[in-house]
């Protein structure tokens, strides 16, 4: 049974997630403040925490850096609707996903099952064979979901790794951003600008002037250049 962390001060909204998702069979935890949060991380080493941005002590986006230091769960940030940049920022922080408030349970249960479903399919790589890919400065290990440039490990996001090895297993291909968000995040539909964000941090990551991986195609979409 996944354990979920569910963090929020909003008591009444943090008790009716945890109801909704102990009805699908989950194991749920509550939070209401940042510190707080930090210490059940450690203690219960959920499978997929679900974070407010605005909390006591510590915001959400100070308790994200903190996880991501040791931990590589999935995490969903919580925002309010006009608070646009708050999505950018946590996608950029290394959140895997966020929820807009007010949202529907449908919508909440979905994108949980989405997340956990992507780390089992990466726990069941990293029993395969293991397989280590060069191209140019880059090597990509497909076990142990690591990429190292200039025998230097880059550290990425679970979500921009998976980015990278889509790209990279159907190099030149062209995808859209709803093909992307579809097959990357296992979203029938969602904020197209977080294919966009997440692109744009790849590439901070991985390229240089001098070598260019991840290529737009105007109008279209983006691919991994194999050449």
């Amino acid at each position: 049974m996944p354990k979920i962390l569910v963090v929020d001060d909003e008591r009444p909204i943090a008790e009716i997630i945890k109801y909704n998702l102990q009805k699908e069979g989950f194991e749920v935890q509550t939070a209401y403040d940042g510190e707080d949060a930090l210490k059940v991380v450690h203690k219960l080493n959920p499978e997929l925490v679900i974070l407010d941005i605005m909390l006591p002590k510590k915001n959400g986006f100070e308790v994200l850096k903190e996880i991501r230091m040791e931990y590589v769960m999935p995490v969903i940030m919580l925002t309010a609707k006009e608070e646009e940049n708050d999505k950018i920022t946590g996608l950029e922080l290394g959140a895997d996903d966020y929820i807009t408030k007010p949202f529907s349970n449908k919508e909440l249960v979905a994108r949980v099952r989405a997340n956990l479903r992507r780390v089992k399919l990466s726990n069941v790589n990293e029993e395969m064979k293991s397989k280590i890919i060069n191209v140019g400065n880059l090597t990509i290990d497909m076990n142990t979901y690591e990429v190292s440039k200039d025998n230097q490990i880059i550290d990425l996001t679970n979500r921009e790794f998976d980015l990278l090895k889509y790209l990279f297993q159907n190099s030149d291909r062209v995808f859209n951003r709803e093909h992307l968000l579809k097959e990357v995040w296992g979203y029938e539909f969602g904020d197209l600008r977080t294919v966009d964000v997440t692109v744009r941090r790849l590439r901070e990551k991985i390229e240089t002037e001098e070598d260019k991986y991840i290529i737009t195609k105007r109008g279209t979409g983006y691919y991994f250049k194999s050449k």
